[in-house]
């Protein structure tokens, strides 16, 4: 398979990965409270471990209001 032809079938998982990085960095830039007071450590969770760190943030890591 030509690699031209691989990067169209990722592509639309590169762009949702980009965009749950985008919304959850939002978030956390948001707000004032995350579970466990450091958004340091959510910063990295959510850039380094690839599409589960967003989820994990999004679902997990956000503190009510």
């Amino acid at each position: 398979m030509p690699p031209a032809r691989i990067i169209l079938l990722l592509l639309p998982l590169i762009v949702v990965e980009f965009t749950l990085i985008g919304i959850a960095l939002y978030d956390l830039a948001r707000r004032k409270r995350v579970k466990g007071g450091n958004k340091l450590l959510w910063v990295l969770v959510i850039v380094l471990i690839e599409f589960i760190g967003p989820l994990v943030y999004l679902i997990l890591g956000r503190e009510e209001e």
